[in-house]
């Protein structure tokens, strides 16, 4: 899940380094992730994982790193990771 989050993050948006370089706990913000991105990724997420995020997940922190991202994945669909 990690490795297709980031690709998501490849494919979306604009850092100031290469998405293959961040490591799970990367703070996304420290590098790039702007108020205009953080609003497409969740959407990208949404279609690319059949899931819809609630709005009680729809804040900063749920997609300031790799790791709070797969970790909102899990909540949502956690048959999946099984």
């Amino acid at each position: 899940m990690i490795y297709t989050v980031r690709e998501l993050i490849e494919t979306h948006d604009q850092f100031r380094v290469p998405a293959c370089t961040l490591t799970p706990d990367t703070d996304l913000y420290a590098v790039g992730l702007t108020p205009f991105a953080a609003i497409r990724l969740p959407l990208a997420l949404e279609e690319t994982f059949d899931v819809k995020f609630p709005a009680r997940m729809l804040h900063p922190e749920s997609f300031g790193s790799i790791n709070s991202i797969v970790a909102c994945l899990d909540k949502l669909q956690p048959v999946a990771r099984q």
